[in-house]
């Protein structure tokens, strides 16, 4: 009695843990930086008032699909492990989100999915897990290939054409070197066992071979699906904050953005807050913005995308049961 007793203690202190950090975070990221956080409210105050304002609820009613398209993901994924319905996995996604906010590269997003498993051999599910961000990770270096290809040739291409040739090789090399390692498991495995903080896992990632080309690609698609409507909901916001371009102009920043991100490794806490924040206002600046309402249009999404369903995950966490087989339904 006394060790089950001490088990649920343990646990309730962890999930209060979870609570606390993640508010504090948060209290962190938005408020206790008093420039960016005046200028920002600011032009908030100015575009919420504005005609133009029901950019930010059509924005604000696309995080659900966001995150569903993530969870059909998932839902597919976690088939070769067991069974899970499409609630289960927005489930799934939802505690991983609020674990990974609180982690450097959203790596409690693999602990946050692995205990909304049941299955003993749900530790496999790490290279499941791995696959669906892969899949992520590729649809925007195919995208934001395109995007930063527009920035090439405007800005670069006269003045430095060495250079933007090699960089527009450079992208075409990664695009196929990316598509190719999602195509070939056996390969992906090898990368990863050459990256020694990764090493260890190896074993958890034999999974990965079971998923062939059809699924490969269905679950390229919907990453796609994803990809697009963070795209919508960054032109919109971009929109809202008077940020004026052409679609073209738009959909290049906004893919190049996205593309940096992705690519420059991050140590932030608060889901790579900071890396988007400083491409998209280099990029932008490059088209003659002004950044600081790139900078609200980004810091928008990043409320709206991971702050705000992070909090919502907290739900969802502090519902976690656990037990010997695996994490009640």
């Amino acid at each position: 009695m006394n060790i089950a007793a001490n088990r649920r203690f343990l646990l309730l202190l962890a999930k209060l843990l979870v609570v606390a950090l993640t508010l504090y975070l948060l209290y962190q990221a938005i408020f206790t930086a008093p420039v960016t956080f005046l200028s920002w409210q600011t032009i908030v105050e100015n575009a919420l008032q504005s005609p133009a304002r029901w950019l930010f609820i059509v924005t604000a009613l696309l995080i659900p699909a966001n995150w569903g398209f993530e969870a059909k993901k998932w839902q597919l994924l976690g088939q070769k492990l067991e069974s899970i319905s499409y609630w289960r996995a927005y489930r799934a996604v939802m505690v991983g989100l609020t674990l990974g906010f609180i982690t450097p590269n959203r790596l409690g997003d693999y602990a946050g999915r692995v205990l909304e498993l049941k299955s003993k051999q749900r530790l496999e599910a790490i290279g499941a897990i791995f696959i669906g961000r892969f899949c992520q990770l590729v649809a925007t270096v195919i995208v934001g290939s395109v995007g930063l290809l527009y920035f090439i040739v405007t800005f670069f291409w006269a003045d430095y054409p060495g250079v933007s040739l090699s960089l527009v090789f450079l992208l075409l090399t990664i695009v196929a070197a990316t598509l190719l390692l999602l195509y070939n498991a056996q390969a992906l495995v090898a990368v990863i066992s050459a990256i020694k903080p990764l090493k260890k896992l190896v074993s958890y990632m034999a999974i990965m071979a079971n998923y062939n080309s059809a699924e490969i690609s269905k679950l390229l698609l919907l990453s796609l699906g994803r990809y697009t409507v963070f795209l919508v909901q960054f032109i919109l916001l971009l929109i809202l904050f008077d940020v004026k371009l052409s679609a073209l102009q738009y959909v290049s920043g906004v893919a190049g953005t996205f593309f940096i991100k992705s690519i420059v490794p991050s140590v932030s806490l608060l889901s790579d807050l900071g890396v988007r924040e400083l491409s998209a206002m280099y990029l932008f600046g490059l088209l003659g913005q002004e950044r600081l309402q790139v900078l609200s249009a980004s810091l928008s999404l990043w409320l709206l995308n991971i702050a705000v369903p992070s909090l919502i995950g907290l739900y969802f966490v502090l519902r976690l049961r656990f037990s010997r087989k695996g994490v009640a339904a």
